[in-house]
């Protein structure tokens, strides 16, 4: 079995030395910087809080629905994607439930969500309000274009 030769003391010492050299260069530029690093420190964090909802885009949005609805004598219906998606996971709606992955994909009918397809899984007056409740979904103004609000890229599957 081979062995490996020994180190020279000289050699630790020297390692030990420029270890300590480099904890002072450290503390030195700490003392004489912290009010700046602390500063940019600061100016990063804030400057993300503002730009985190501009990153979200539409993965966060609202989804308009208007092929139908005005054809139909009502308004459009507002999807809330935000408000759905901080509480499920995207495999909930878009594997368990059935919606395409790309808006506009998806060709839905009242009555299908009145047989619980599509939105009527959970809006069903059990998980959630019921499809009786026609104005809390039906509640876009009259000529909005079917679509996403508030971006109109994600990071998600495809181009939207």
């Amino acid at each position: 079995m081979q062995t490996l030769p020994q180190r020279p003391a000289l050699t630790d010492s020297l390692a030990r030395t420029e270890t300590l050299d480099m904890t002072s260069r450290i503390m030195t530029f700490y003392r004489n910087y912290r009010g700046r690093y602390l500063l940019v420190t600061a100016c990063i964090c804030v400057l993300f809080t503002l730009l985190a909802p501009a990153l979200a885009l539409a993965e966060y949005g609202d989804v308009v629905l208007n092929k139908r609805a005005e054809k139909s004598g009502m308004r459009p219906v507002i999807f809330p994607h935000w408000f759905h998606r901080i509480r499920f996971n995207c495999t909930v709606c878009h594997t368990e439930v059935g919606f395409k992955m790309r808006a506009g994909a998806n060709d839905m009918t009242m009555a299908d969500i009145k047989n619980g397809k599509y939105c009527g899984a959970c809006h069903n007056d059990q998980i959630a309000w019921g499809p009786e409740k026609c104005n809390l979904c039906h509640s876009g103004l009259s000529g909005l274009q079917s679509g996403i609000r508030g971006g109109d890229k994600t990071d998600g599957p495809g181009k939207w």
